[in-house]
């Protein structure tokens, strides 16, 4: 554990290699990275904390549960690390977290990896009932315990089903144990209550650093459109569909998805890379 921006954090580290930021999810937590962080760590430096009030992490109040807040804490938490992430891989709330911090210049990162990134607030009577519905129960003391009392491994497995997600019998075990702990319930109640995109929405297309989307054809929790509509707004973002797998597909699919993102490093390392003198020589022959 280690204490930074006010918060009590719980960070894995693996790895060595460039550092790669990897960010879950609200109401998850690293453990949502249980296969896929020590795939990456491979080649990387993988710094995987539990978000402020999820997990293992503690939350000093409503300050650091809001997007900027968020992100401001977990700019704390790399500076007392001396961690200068060169990729930054975010999942759904993640990804607004990841877009964030580079908008904020908290980081300077060659690639970001969204996957099934939730960059834009939800549309209709949803983006009013749902953070004020959040809002009434964070503040009501008894609702995150009834929530853990009611999060029985049946109920959470069918909350993961709705996700278009088809998780082994571990991930569902995993996240049940998840929801049974009411200090995370009451910070992933604190985070919907707090989160506010459309100041996100705005100010993406100032996002300078190269962005991947990976989107999951059978995600019923953000839609793929939805990065398709990002992407044409941000000639730096590109995106890549993967058939089958809903919302959590990089639980469902860890070794494919670490491949996406080394092949995604692999491409924006080689373009960011000085030409070697051999190169270079080759160029001034083959120059008019």
């Amino acid at each position: 554990m280690l204490e930074a921006g006010g918060v009590l954090w719980h960070v894995q580290l693996m790895g060595e290699g460039p550092p790669l930021l990897l960010l879950h999810g609200a109401g998850a937590s690293a453990h949502s990275y249980r296969d896929l962080a020590p795939a990456l760590a491979s080649r990387f430096r993988v710094i995987a904390p539990d978000l402020p009030g999820h997990g293992f992490s503690t939350s000093p109040g409503a300050h650091t549960q809001s997007l900027p807040g968020m992100a401001k804490a977990l700019g704390a938490l790399l500076r007392a690390l001396g961690a200068a992430p060169e990729i930054v891989v975010g999942h759904s709330a993640g990804a607004a977290v990841s877009a964030r911090l580079e908008l904020d210049k908290a980081i300077a990162p060659q690639l970001i990896v969204a996957l099934n990134g939730a960059f834009t607030p939800f549309g209709g009577v949803a983006s009013h009932v749902l953070p004020s519905l959040a809002k009434a129960l964070f503040l009501n003391p008894f609702a995150p315990r009834y929530f853990a009392w009611s999060a029985d491994r049946a109920a959470v497995a069918r909350l993961l089903a709705g996700t278009g997600s088809t998780l082994d019998a571990r991930g569902v075990d995993l996240y049940a144990r998840l929801m049974r702990n009411p200090a995370h319930v009451e910070g992933a109640l604190a985070m919907m209550a707090h989160w506010d995109l459309h100041a996100l929405n705005r100010d993406l297309p100032r996002l300078a650093t190269p962005l991947a989307l990976i989107v999951a054809a059978n995600d019923r929790t953000v839609r793929p459109q939805s990065a398709r509509n990002i992407a044409a707004r941000l000639p730096t973002s590109r995106v890549q569909e993967i058939r089958d797998l809903g919302h959590l597909a990089h639980e469902e699919a860890p070794d494919l998805h670490a491949r996406l993102i080394f092949d995604l490093w692999d491409a924006v390392t080689a373009k960011n890379r000085p030409p070697s003198r051999r190169e270079a020589i080759s160029r001034a022959f083959l120059a008019p």
